[in-house]
């Protein structure tokens, strides 16, 4: 056992404490990384709150980035001192995983949902003989040190990008961009409509710019992340809350409607008023979580099938970490795909008063430094 940082969370909907937690060595076929930065994501808080189960006391944190400092038996192409950003959890041997989609593996929810390692149902955390729940999204990162499964880890270029910062790439700015580029696959030309200029709707809109769309509209009520989105490549933005009918202000911009939309809100209205806005075969991309787990669209299927319209559920952007983070880390040299422009960073202590801040909307994507 080696001891290190964690923020723990004991209480649905409480505080993250700051508390000296004991990590394992890695196991078979696992790493155990020190972390230099992780992303705090609105996921981490819907498990926190308990909307989604997770067993406390345990450590959330799903986009670490960090140095390999230990290696289990059996793992291959990784090393000591290897950096790598961990991404979510996927087995590697389903029909999914084969097609190269592994955020649509077939064990995707135990894999990274379940807390514990799934082979006997052990945590890689304790405290003072205090089981520790782990594994979350198969890393736990809010922590200084974490243990992963090897297939979790993407070795990264940081020649050119500071390693803490990288650690997004694994969750929302993978989703945003593989939304746009992989899962849509906007073709050059193409208009789409963004709704939400959080960490994943900008990521979005860059994706779009480095698709070559013609037509990037964002609908976001913020006016300071509606101007960072036209200096990112936004042709146009929206404030709903001036908007009237969100549909005809869409309609207004491309009255035959967007071929593309993409919704990172979760509200059941702007989803609909962004399939009204659709075009002829146009597509709508959900990755927003509802605030009700029970939430409805008002769809008429007559109303689908005669425009062709098409409705697809979007799991971390159809993206290969392996492929894709690379690819965005190549953009941002490029200079084609400046996330950090996004990040404001706190240290992993400040972890509350990161969470408050960027409720308030001061900051747009925390990383969190142990």
């Amino acid at each position: 056992m080696t001891a290190a940082t964690a923020a723990v969370v004991r209480q649905p909907g409480g505080d993250f404490a700051m508390e000296t937690i004991e990590v394992e060595a890695p196991r078979a076929g696992e790493v155990r990384v020190r972390i230099a930065g992780v992303g705090l994501c609105h996921t981490d808080l819907i498990f926190r709150d308990q909307f989604a189960p997770f067993t406390l006391p345990g450590v959330l944190g799903h986009e670490g980035a960090g140095v390999i400092e230990a290696v289990g038996e059996g793992v291959e192409g990784l090393a000591i001192g290897d950096e790598v950003v961990i991404g979510f959890s996927s087995c590697g041997a389903c029909p999914r995983c084969d097609e190269h989609l592994p955020s649509y593996c077939q064990n995707f929810v135990p894999l990274n949902y379940a807390g514990v390692r799934l082979e006997d149902g052990s945590t890689a955390y304790a405290k003072d003989g205090e089981r520790i729940t782990s594994h979350f999204f198969g890393q736990s990162s809010f922590s200084a040190l974490t243990v992963t499964r090897a297939r979790n880890v993407v070795k990264v270029d940081t020649s050119k990008v500071a390693l803490e910062l990288l650690g997004p790439l694994g969750c929302g700015f993978q989703t945003g961009a593989g939304g746009v580029m992989n899962s849509l696959a906007c073709p050059a030309g193409s208009s789409i409509a963004i709704f939400g200029g959080g960490p994943v709707g900008l990521a979005a809109v860059m994706g779009a710019v480095i698709r070559g769309c013609s037509t990037i509209i964002l609908v976001e009520p913020v006016a300071a992340r509606r101007e960072i989105a036209q200096e990112l490549g936004a042709t146009h933005v929206i404030d709903p809350a001036t908007a009237g009918n969100l549909t005809e202000a869409l309609r207004a911009i491309v009255p035959a409607g967007v071929d593309f939309a993409f919704d990172t809100s979760g509200v059941v209205p702007v989803i609909e008023a962004g399939l009204a806005a659709l075009g002829s075969h146009g597509a709508i991309g959900l990755v927003g979580v509802p605030a009700k787990p029970d939430a409805a669209l008002n769809v008429r299927i007559a109303g689908l099938m005669t425009p062709g319209h098409r409705i697809i559920g979007i799991i971390e952007g159809d993206s290969d970490p392996e492929r894709f983070i690379p690819e965005l880390i190549a953009y941002h040299a490029e200079g084609r795909f400046p996330f950090d422009r996004l990040i404001r960073t706190f240290p992993l202590a400040q972890i509350n008063e990161a969470v408050a801040a960027q409720a308030r909307g001061e900051c747009i994507k925390v990383v969190l430094i142990p």
